[in-house]
Formats: C-alpha cells, sequence, structure tokens
C-alpha cells in the first residue's frame, strides 16, 4: 500500500493521496492536502494561518515543527465584537477584525517539513489546488452549516461575499494567483501577500521541537508540547484513564470514567468555555513507516480577506491565549495537539488531530481510547458520541444510551445532554496501522473524509 490519508475535507484528502499514488512522502501528501484545503477549507486554514507538524520516521527522533502564531510588533487597537448564535451551543462573542491579526507562521511551516522530508517538487504539490480554484465548488451539509452560522464573519467583507456570499457553494477563483505566487516565490510569497505584517514575517523562525512523551493501555504516546496546552491535556487525561479505565464502551462505566478523565486532564489549563473554532487537520502514514501529523488553524476567522483568502483572529481567541498581555514575538499558546501512538516495535499504530477549539484535545483523548483501550477500528471511534467536562458540566453528545447522564448526574456533575451529533464535541481526522491493515477516518460531525492508497 502506498499509504494512507485523512483530512477534513473529501477534497483535501484526494489532493493527499494522489501525492501518494506520484510517489510522494507522508509530508508531500500532507502538503498537497493542506494547500487543498486553503482552497476548500478556506474559514478553517490558509496562507494567514498557523499551526503544528508532528514527524516520525523510522530510524529517527520523532519532531514537532512548531509553526504557530506570534504577536506582532504593532498593536492596532480595538477589536470588533460579532455575535454568533450556534444554537444548542448558545450564542458566543468572536473578535475579528484586523486588530485581531497574529503573525502567521503556516507557510514557513510547510516549507522546513518538507525540507525535512518531502521527495515531490515544492511547485508540484499546489497541482490538485490550483485545479480545484479553477471553478466554484458545491459545499458539503456541515461545510453549508458552518458557513451559515459564520455568516458574520465570512460576510463581513466584500472579498468574504464574493466566496461565501452564494449558499452551498464555494468560489475560490481569486485564490488561483495566491497559489501560484506561493508556489513560485514559496516564503518571499507571504510578505508580499500581507505587506503589513512584512517586518514580523522576516523575524519569524519555525521551531523545532520534541514532543511530549507518555504511555496508555502499555504504547508510547506523542504529543505536541508548548506553545501547545492541549498536548498535556492528552497526556493527563490518558493517564487518568489508564489508572482508572471504566467499563466496556459505551457502558455507563466507561462515560463516568471518561468524564473523570477529561475534567482532570482540563483542570490545569484553566481553560473553558465552547466556541466551535476553525481548525484543519490531516493524517498520514507512507510506504515507508513514516507518520505526520498537521494541524493549522485561522482561529475563527477575522473576517478579514486579502487576495482570496481570510485573515487569522488568533489574538481574538481568548479563550485559548487568555486576556493578559502578549509580548512582540511571543508564541500564542494553543489547543491543538497532533497525537501519535507507536505500536510495540516502534511503528505508528494511530496518528489523530482535531478541530474544536478547547475540545479539541478531549476528542483526540476519546478517539485514542476508543482504538487503543477498546479496539475500535479507527471510524467507529470517531463516530461514537462523545463527552466535554467544563468544570463540574458535562456535555453528553446525543447517540449515548438512555442512562448515561443519569449515571453522570450520581456523580455531582451538572449534565447538559445535547440531542444529536453536534460540531461542538470536535472534529478527529485520523490513521491507523492494525497488523498489515491500513486504516483512515475523517469526522462526519464537520465532513472529515479517509482513505486508503493501495
Amino acid at each position: 500500500m502506498r499509504g494512507a490519508i485523512a483530512a477534513g475535507n473529501r477534497h483535501s484528502a484526494e489532493a493527499g493521496a494522489w501525492a501518494l499514488r506520484e510517489g510522494g512522502t507522508c509530508v508531500d501528501a500532507a502538503l498537497a492536502a493542506t494547500f487543498a484545503a486553503f482552497v476548500t477549507e478556506g474559514p478553517l486554514t490558509g496562507p494567514a494561518g498557523a499551526g503544528f507538524v508532528l514527524l516520525h520516521a523510522p530510524g529517527e527522533a520523532p519532531i514537532v515543527l512548531d509553526c504557530f502564531f506570534a504577536v506582532p510588533a504593532e498593536e492596532r487597537g480595538e477589536m470588533d465584537e460579532i455575535l454568533i448564535d450556534f444554537a444548542d451551543a448558545s450564542t458566543q462573542v468572536f473578535h475579528v477584525g484586523e486588530p485581531s491579526v497574529a503573525v502567521p507562521g503556516l507557510v514557513a511551516g510547510l516549507l522546513a517539513a518538507h525540507e525535512l522530508r518531502g521527495r515531490l517538487p515544492w511547485p508540484t504539490l499546489f497541482t490538485p489546488a490550483l485545479e480545484l480554484a479553477r471553478r466554484p465548488l458545491e459545499t458539503t451539509p456541515a461545510q453549508s452549516f458552518l458557513h451559515e452560522i459564520l455568516v458574520p464573519i465570512l460576510q463581513r467583507e466584500e472579498g468574504g461575499k464574493r466566496i461565501y456570499g452564494r449558499a452551498g457553494q464555494i468560489d475560490a477563483t481569486e485564490l488561483g494567483p495566491t497559489l501560484v505566487l506561493l508556489r513560485d516565490a514559496r516564503e518571499a510569497a507571504l510578505p508580499l501577500l500581507l505587506d503589513d505584517l512584512a517586518g514580523d514575517l522576516e523575524r519569524y523562525r519555525v521551531e523545532e521541537r520534541r514532543p511530549l512523551e507518555g504511555s496508555f493501555g502499555g504504547l508510547d504516546v506523542l504529543t505536541t508540547p508548548a506553545p501547545s496546552i492541549g498536548g498535556a491535556v492528552v497526556q493527563e487525561g490518558l493517564a487518568t484513564l489508564d489508572r482508572e479505565p471504566g467499563g466496556a464502551a459505551g457502558s455507563a462505566g466507561e462515560a463516568v470514567a471518561l468524564a473523570s478523565a477529561l475534567r482532570a486532564a482540563y483542570a490545569p489549563t484553566g481553560a473553558s468555555g465552547g466556541r466551535p473554532t476553525a481548525t484543519a487537520h490531516v493524517a498520514v502514514i507512507d510506504r515507508d513507516g513514516a507518520s505526520v501529523g498537521l494541524s493549522s488553524t485561522l482561529g475563527s476567522g477575522s473576517g478579514v480577506f486579502r487576495h482570496g483568502f481570510q485573515l487569522n483572529n488568533m489574538l481574538g481567541e481568548l479563550d485559548v491565549i487568555g486576556t493578559h498581555r502578549h509580548e512582540a514575538g511571543d508564541r500564542l499558546p494553543s489547543m491543538m495537539t497532533p497525537t501519535l501512538v507507536l505500536d510495540p516495535d516502534g511503528r505508528p499504530r494511530l496518528l489523530a488531530g482535531s478541530a474544536g477549539s478547547v475540545r479539541l484535545a478531549g476528542a483526540i483523548l476519546q478517539v485514542v481510547a476508543g482504538v487503543v483501550g477498546h479496539e475500535l477500528p479507527v471510524g467507529e471511534a470517531i463516530d461514537r458520541p462523545r463527552l466535554h467536562v467544563d468544570g463540574e458540566t458535562v456535555h453528553v453528545e446525543g447517540g449515548w444510551g438512555e442512562t448515561i447522564p443519569a449515571a453522570l448526574a450520581e456523580h455531582d456533575y451538572d449534565v447538559r445532554p445535547w440531542a444529536e451529533r453536534n460540531l461542538f464535541f470536535g472534529g478527529v481526522s485520523a490513521v491507523e496501522r492494525r497488523g498489515a491493515a491500513l486504516g483512515a477516518a475523517g469526522d462526519p460531525r464537520r465532513g472529515g473524509f479517509g482513505l486508503v492508497v493501495p
């Protein structure tokens, strides 16, 4: 097999699969998928985004490329506040506009990843994205829902209206010249596209970091270190589950154990709230046994559009970065955490990442628990209902058994049941190796897609 890939959108996954068929590595596939996501998942990621790349290859030490947001040198005044109605998740205040834009590092991180393990030429990796940008695309039901609730942000400016102004459609044709510039000019492209951040971009550096190391079910687990706080959440939650596994999948015992693990994991972070924010994750295993998890984001999006793409609003993501003052050049904190589980021979067993702001680490934790703890296939582990714990409140996604809310209430939780599956609970993309077979799955909550490439 050439490999397996999972992404947040069918077009993105197919772009990565194309790269694997062309003889590319896991990094080539992840980059091709991410460039395609600039077109198909524009509210989630783009040239003004940032993220983390977890890379593992046989015989080599695993590394994390930190290409997350930095604080710009110049403050730009007060951010605009926009109220978004998420129905079951109630309303949320978003902070947007140019003052919310942080220094993006994603393009620099993609270039660094390609230098480390790319095989296909950099320009070749834009082929699927450029093809997708030539024509308007139909949205999936999950995308349509997200675009509808984010209208006040996505259509705040005329540039956004041209892309998202027609229901059921994405018209990213304006992005084509930007993709060509990124293809041809590489690191020199972004200062041309974002000239007001040129000085900050010149000073920006991708940092190589060692993953956090933990274990679960006797297997090694690698997660993302600071400035991510999500890696520590996953590690603490899995350690708690190892000590108190609960019971069979879907049982009341498991639900109580998961709630306890999530409460213990999130307590040290102080993170709370629940805005369903934007992250694109790509997970790939290739024929060489190498793997990469690439998570990128625009925060919730700033509503500011340039050259066919939206700028980030990471300075406005106060539920993650906090309200204290950050110094120019500082890396901002994140909850994103590509997570890799290794089998006893040191090969990838499971590679997962997720969207979902503060809830994404808990979503990853629950998928790892399903695959490793309960031996569920990766697609089944992603599909099954989840929990999210915020202090003493536990949100119970639709699909749990009728006895679960009462069992949680007996343990003094304030139980908030949800009627159906919802993007509030994250959007996991994951690949697995089960013996000689590969598996891949995206999250139906957000229209994710997985492919095994024979």
